[in-house]
This record gives structure tokens, C-alpha cells and sequence, in this order.
């Protein structure tokens, strides 16, 4: 069978690792990159260009980088001029028209970080770690209109262990999309496999997560707390206030049922300080604080943080 050639739409480093997968097996042959344009980055706010359009540059492929793939007809002309016959799409940034959907003869398929029809939408990853989810994984659907509601090529899992983040769980998830793209993406494309619809009763949505969200609500659970530590670290991360300055939080832990009895302090107050984190009072059980980062300072573990700042008992985080 001659090789399946593919149009490849990614932007990020969860796309890469697909992208990679395709160039590295002997079926595929990658005609072309779609990705988002050079943005500013770093502190001198330099255009960068995306991950996967400098692995496609290293890789001597043709690549595009619109704005926008709507009512561009000279790009979505030389699209068509490679020929590919399959899009795939992982963690592009834009929304594709159905006509640019139909435009490949076996259509575009897309690698999305969650089981479908759980978490569609933008922040799969961050939403099933924030939701306490005990399970993850990545699905490989064939596109559709209707955002992420596609029909199901293939399905990897992955447990998600207590102490897992959202990074850790991106990285997880990545390797997983590849795989699918090299056993399930070709036997769909040989006709060897049927996609199965999406129970629309099951679907969840992994709305895009706003800057507000970051803001730490000491009142809720220390579980719920936890979760949204451990997701928004992938972005945009979480904060509280000391002093009424900005104290990022970056490794946390719920405390024992044993290490934490009834408390009478509001939510919010630190209740003791250990030589390696500080434990605080939330609405439902007690939070242990790792690391975390003052303004202006780097990551820190709280052990070095409690050097430079005399904390005791009976202070209140969130003020």
C-alpha cells in the first residue's frame, strides 16, 4: 500500500509529539504544516514561532501559518495543491469550516486529550484534574462541524493518580495521541475499522478556563482545591493572597483525615507549619502547601520560603 498522505494542523508541544510519530512511520508521508503564526514570547515578547512549525522547519516540510483558515482562499488553494488525502488535527487553535472538513478523501481526523464524549471543549486536560477525575485518556475522532462531538476512531486510557498534574498528564496523553495516529488513524484509512458515535447523554464540557478561576476559594473543599493546584498548573496556575500580596501555588496535598481533626478556624488560616509545607483550613478538610512562588520570585519550596517569612499559626491566607 502506498504511503497515506498527510496535512497535519498542530501548534503546541502536545501536537509535536504526533507529529513526530507521523514523520517517523513509514506509512504516512506529511505534505504540509498548518499552524498558528509566530506570537510574542518571553519577557522581550519576541515573535516565536510555534512548536510544531519548527519541528515541521527542521524537517524541510512546507508550511503555512494564517491568522485564519476562514475565506483564505490562496491558502486554502495551496492545501489542496499537496494532495494529501487525510487531515489531522492536533491542538490547532482554530475552528474549521465543514467544506475544509470534506476537502480530504478520508476527511480530518483529530487527536482530543480526553474520552469522549467526556470533556469536549478547550481545557480537557486541566478540567479532568480539577474534577478529581480517577480516569483520562485521548481519543482520535473523525471531525465534524459540531466542536469535538465527532464519531470515535479510537480510545486510550490512562489512571490518573492523586498526586498527578495537569503536565504530567499532557505528557501522558501526548505519546498516547501518537499511538493512535500509527495503529488506528491507518486501520481506519484501510477500511479495517468503523467509527462509533458519541453517546450525546454522556457529554461534559472542558470550558475555556478564565483568569478569575485562578484566584484560590479558600471555603471550598481541600479536595476541590487540590484539584485545580494540580490542573491549572498547564496553565494559568492559581493564587491566593499573604498579605495582600500574590502567593502562586505550585505543589499541594489534601491532609489525612488522621492529620487533620474537626477545626474551629475559618477557612483560609494556616494551622500549623511544618519544616516542609504549611497546612490551611479550608471549607471541607485541610490543604498542604510545598511549593509556591511569592511575587516577583521564583518557584520555591516552602521550606526555603518560611526562611524569609515569619508565618505562625492563626495567620490567614486569601486576605
Amino acid at each position: 500500500m502506498s504511503k497515506v498522505r498527510v496535512c497535519f494542523l498542530g501548534t503546541p508541544d502536545f501536537a509535536v509529539t504526533s507529529l513526530k510519530a507521523l514523520l517517523a512511520d513509514e506509512h504516512f508521508e506529511v505534505v504540509g504544516v498548518v499552524t498558528q503564526p509566530d506570537r510574542p514570547a518571553g519577557r522581550k515578547l519576541q515573535l516565536t514561532p510555534s512548536p510544531v512549525k519548527m519541528v515541521a522547519q527542521a524537517h524541510g516540510l512546507k508550511v503555512l501559518a494564517p491568522e485564519s483558515l476562514k475565506a483564505n482562499q490562496l491558502i486554502l488553494d495551496e492545501i489542496q495543491s499537496w494532495g494529501a488525502e487525510v487531515g489531522v488535527v492536533v491542538a490547532f487553535g482554530q475552528i474549521l469550516t465543514q467544506s475544509f472538513l470534506d476537502s480530504f478523501r478520508f476527511g480530518c481526523v483529530n487527536v482530543h486529550g480526553s474520552i469522549l464524549p467526556r470533556w469536549r471543549g478547550a481545557a480537557p486536560i486541566q478540567r479532568a484534574i480539577e474534577a478529581g477525575d480517577v480516569e483520562s485518556g485521548v481519543t482520535l475522532q473523525k471531525m465534524v462541524k459540531k466542536l469535538d462531538a465527532g464519531d470515535i476512531i479510537g480510545i486510550r486510557r490512562v489512571k490518573i493518580k492523586p498526586e498527578m498534574n495537569a503536565l504530567e498528564l499532557h505528557d501522558e496523553l501526548a505519546v498516547l495521541g501518537a499511538d493512535l495516529l500509527r495503529v488506528e488513524l491507518m486501520d481506519y484509512v484501510r477500511g479495517n475499522l468503523a467509527p462509533i458515535p458519541q453517546d450525546e447523554a454522556q457529554v461534559t464540557i472542558a470550558k475555556k478556563i478564565e483568569k478569575q478561576e485562578s484566584l484560590i476559594d479558600w471555603n471550598a473543599s481541600a479536595k476541590s482545591i487540590d484539584g485545580k493546584i494540580r490542573g491549572f498548573v498547564y496553565g494559568p496556575g492559581t493564587y491566593t493572597l499573604l498579605q495582600g500580596k500574590k502567593l502562586k501555588l505550585h505543589r499541594s496535598a489534601v491532609a489525612a483525615s488522621a492529620d487533620a481533626p474537626a477545626l474551629s478556624a475559618s477557612a483560609g488560616t494556616i494551622t500549623a507549619i511544618y519544616d516542609d509545607h504549611i497546612s490551611v483550613a479550608c471549607g471541607e478538610g485541610v490543604l498542604k502547601l510545598y511549593e509556591v512562588q511569592p511575587e516577583s520570585r521564583n518557584r520555591m519550596k516552602v521550606e526555603d520560603f518560611l526562611k524569609g517569612n515569619s508565618l505562625k499559626a492563626g495567620d490567614k491566607l486569601g486576605v
